[in-house]
């Protein structure tokens, strides 16, 4: 079933989302969050009273007020005449602005975006002004002709770094594709080339040369070994009869820019699939596993004899997280200490909401863009992603089919 009771983290993200997606409706978003749209919508416009306007600022600003027209006929089609000129101009405007990004679209596909920028504003200074180029893309007019002046000095590093990528291709080459740019930096040297590490990091990066390396893995998982043991009551069996019985839960770390994180903890009813709680914080203390089992609970009314699987790691080991499961009538289930198998379901739900919002990408950028990024994914998951367990349906249109049957069943 739906939430009845929105918390107000969760409102907020709603109004987020839909605030901060172009071209959002609240039909759109409401039906990817699974609520009203006039509940939604009521939400928004509560913020952005909140924010210094009013609902009927709002309604008049979005031209639902009623303005007061000239009695005089000549007046009236003089500002009739002012306003289609004025909107004509902005459609103008808006029109060119709409070329220009077109145009712009592949320049933006490039690493060094800004420098992406200066060379385009460059490109099509003949076709449009300079100031209109600068002010649609965003960039500082002094800054691109501080660009514009380094011209020379670039091509001349160009072509240097172009000879420095050949001799790096070679050292590369040479230790069989293992060498990162320490390494490389130091047989260069020894060769009698003067370098440094950062230039030689920068022109392998550009010329999409690594060395071998591993992936950091991020430990989510840190047993306690004081904690008294609990059985595992799934043997990885992720199934259940009907929603409610069986819960799973894990946590996953989400990459922020400049090597920092987030971190998610979920709840996933074993019969549907479904998201019934989730958490996430910039910690992962016990509040974090604990937040994600409070906000099932809220939705689904009761967890009152379901059983928790989770694997042996020290927040759900916690004395804190046993007590709380016992008041909410939870019996806990564990697997076994560093065998991933044992809660493989969950692990695998984490892969795809990282695979399907990061995209490739190594991180989501921001806390803010992360948090609204992966609240969208998981309330869309609930809501319209098909799965391939319920048979390609969504995990609440799943539950809702199951509802329907019983309900048949006993007519």
């Amino acid at each position: 079933m739906a939430l009845k009771d929105y918390s107000d983290e969760f409102k907020a993200d709603a109004v987020a989302l839909y605030e901060s997606t172009p071209g959002a409706t609240y039909k759109g978003i409401a039906a990817d969050l699974g609520v009203n749209r006039a509940t939604l919508r009521e939400w928004v416009l509560r913020d952005r009273e909140r924010r210094g306007g009013t609902a009927a600022a709002v309604m008049q600003a979005a031209g639902h007020g009623a303005a007061v027209s000239p009695s005089d006929p000549d007046e009236r089609v003089r500002r009739l005449e002012a306003r289609v000129a004025e909107l004509e101009a902005s459609e103008r405007k808006l029109a060119t602005e709409r070329d220009i990004l077109r145009k712009a679209a592949k320049y933006f596909r490039r690493d060094e975006l800004v420098t992406s920028r200066f060379q385009f504003v460059d490109d099509h200074r003949a076709t449009y002004e300079v100031k209109r180029l600068c002010q649609v893309l965003d960039v500082n007019r002094s800054s691109y002709y501080k660009w514009l002046a380094g011209a020379q000095a670039r091509a001349a590093r160009h072509r240097d770094d172009q000879v420095l990528a050949g001799e790096i291709r070679k050292v590369h080459s040479e230790s069989g594709g293992a060498y990162g740019s320490p390494r490389v930096t130091a047989e260069l040297r020894e060769k009698g080339h003067v370098v440094n590490e950062k230039r030689v990091a920068r022109v392998m990066r550009t010329h999409s040369v690594t060395g071998i390396r591993l992936r950091r893995r991020v430990r989510t998982t840190v047993p306690d070994p004081s904690t008294t043991p609990v059985a595992d009551l799934f043997q990885r069996d992720f199934t259940a009869p009907e929603p409610g019985r069986k819960y799973m839960g894990d946590i996953t770390y989400l990459p922020l820019a400049g090597g920092k994180f987030l971190y998610l903890a979920t709840v996933l009813d074993c019969f549907s699939r479904k998201v019934v709680g989730w958490s996430i914080a910039d910690h992962m203390r016990t509040g974090l596993v604990a937040d994600a089992l409070r906000m099932a609970g809220s939705t689904r009314g009761s967890l009152d004899g379901a059983v928790f699987h989770s694997d042996h790691g020290a927040q759900y080991g916690s004395r804190a997280y046993a007590s709380l499961c016992d008041g909410l009538g939870v019996t806990r289930s564990m697997g076994a200490v560093g065998t991933s198998a044992d809660n493989a379901a969950c692990e695998s739900f984490h892969a795809s909401l990282k695979r399907e919002t990061l995209q490739g990408d190594p991180d989501y950028g921001d806390a803010d863009t992360c948090r609204r990024t992966v609240f969208a994914w998981l309330t869309r998951y609930n809501t319209r992603r098909r799965h391939s367990a319920n048979g390609h349906l969504s995990p609440d249109e799943y539950e809702r089919r199951h509802h329907a049957a019983r309900l048949t069943l006993a007519a």
